[in-house]
C-alpha cells in the first residue's frame, strides 16, 4: 500500500514541478570588467524550453505523454487550469460508474450463489449464514427462488461495467488530444498584427461582390 501512496504523491507533485522555472543571471561588462546589466534569464528544463528572448516553447509530445500519464496534468502544463476539473469529473465518473457495478455485479453473483445452494437437497448446514450475508435488497429473490432475475439484473451490471471501461478510455483519449491540440496552438502567432478586413471586389462591370483580406505582418 505504502508504494502505491508514494507514487500518487509523486504523480500528483508533478504539476508543482511544471510551474516551476529556472532562471540563470546574465551579466554585461564593458571593456573594463564593470557590470552594465544584469538580468535573470531563464532556463530550459527537462519539462519547459525557452527561446532567447524568454519564451516559453511549448511541446505538444510532452503535453500527450503527461496527460496520457494523468488526466489534467498536460492541461497543467499548457497553463488551461480551468480544464483540470473538467477532465477530472469527464474521467472520474465513469471510473466510479465502473466500480460501482462492479461492487453489485459481485454482490448479485454471491446472491444467486446462495440461491443454488438453497436448492440443493439438504441445504448446507451453513445456509442460514450465507443468506444474511446477502445485500438486504437481494434476500428477497433468494428466498422466492427468482434466479432469472438475478441473472438478468447481473448480466446488466456487466454491461454497464464494460461501457464505464469504453466511456474511461474514451475521455482519457479526449484529455491527450486536448492538450496536445493546445501545445499546439500555443506557438501560433495571434498577436494584433493579424487582421481581417472586408472590401468591396468588381467581379465584372455588371457585377460586384465582397472579398475578406487577411494581412499577416511580423511589426
Amino acid at each position: 500500500m505504502k508504494p502505491i501512496l508514494f507514487f500518487i504523491s509523486i504523480i500528483l507533485s508533478l504539476p508543482m514541478l511544471a510551474l516551476s522555472q529556472q532562471k540563470d543571471t546574465l551579466i554585461v561588462k564593458d571593456t573594463t570588467g564593470k557590470v552594465v546589466a544584469s538580468s535573470k534569464v531563464k532556463k530550459s528544463g527537462w519539462m519547459y524550453k525557452y527561446d532567447s528572448t524568454g519564451k516559453r516553447i511549448y511541446s505538444p509530445k510532452t503535453a500527450a505523454i503527461m496527460s496520457a500519464i494523468l488526466p489534467g496534468l498536460g492541461q497543467t502544463y499548457n497553463r488551461k487550469y480551468w480544464k483540470v476539473p473538467i477532465v477530472w469529473t469527464a474521467v472520474g465518473i465513469p471510473i466510479y460508474t465502473y466500480f460501482d457495478n462492479r461492487n453489485w455485479y459481485h454482490k448479485i453473483q454471491y446472491a444467486i450463489t446462495v440461491l443454488e445452494a438453497g436448492q440443493e437437497n439438504p441445504p448446507p448446514a451453513n445456509y442460514q449464514d450465507m443468506l444474511e450475508q446477502v445485500d438486504p435488497k437481494l434476500q428477497y429473490f433468494v428466498v422466492n427462488n427468482k434466479e432469472s432475475s438475478l441473472t438478468n439484473y447481473r448480466n446488466e451490471y456487466r454491461k454497464n461495467m464494460d461501457y464505464s471501461i469504453l466511456f474511461t478510455l474514451l475521455f482519457w483519449g479526449l484529455n491527450v488530444v486536448d492538450a496536445t491540440v493546445d501545445a499546439h496552438l500555443k506557438g501560433f502567432n495571434v498577436n494584433d498584427n493579424l487582421t481581417m478586413q472586408i472590401k468591396p471586389a468588381i467581379l465584372s462591370p455588371q457585377s460586384i461582390g465582397l472579398s475578406l483580406v487577411f494581412k499577416f505582418a511580423d511589426r
